[in-house]
């Protein structure tokens, strides 16, 4: 990918949304962008590995833990899934965990840390709604572009 953050700010300015929130980044990927889907759950990942396993199509999941540290919401079998199954990145508003097993992995992955801690698996939370964090709303169908200065969103896909 060509592309980076400052350079699209430059661009376009106003017209993108620039998230705060200061991510590390895990996956091999440290430059990704695709459409957005969403999900919001708090310390329970029952949805994260669902839609991970659906085709990705180039997609960015974005998922709104609320910023949770205490359990991780993706590892290394989720993070696979979505290899295999074509998802270009996912951000997460919490944490992961398997962060060795992650480095591997050829995929765009963003998140707040890591805690070695599952979480639960009951299904609780919400799937394609707009989800808000780092002075950011991130809508589904929405454009997201990542890199190593962080993550710009845009209503449309943008030229490079």
């Amino acid at each position: 990918m060509d592309f980076t953050t400052a350079d699209l700010i430059d661009k376009y300015g106003d017209a993108l949304s620039s998230c705060v929130t200061q991510f590390r980044s895990f996956g091999t990927r440290d430059r990704f962008s695709g459409q957005v889907a969403t999900i919001r759950c708090l310390e329970d990942n029952a949805l994260v590995k669902q839609i991970l396993a659906t085709p990705g199509n180039a997609r960015v999941l974005v998922v709104d833990g609320g910023a949770s540290l205490r359990t991780a919401l993706m590892g290394d079998l989720i993070a696979a899934s979505a290899v295999g199954n074509n998802w270009s990145g996912v951000v997460v508003n919490g944490a992961v965990r398997d962060t060795v097993a992650l480095s591997t992995l050829d995929l765009g992955i963003k998140a707040l840390g890591s805690n070695p801690r599952k979480s639960t698996k009951t299904g609780t939370g919400e799937v394609d709604i707009p989800v808000s964090f780092g002075d950011t709303t991130f809508t589904p169908g929405a454009w997201l572009y990542s890199d190593e200065d962080g993550i710009v969103v845009s209503p449309e896909p943008l030229e490079d």
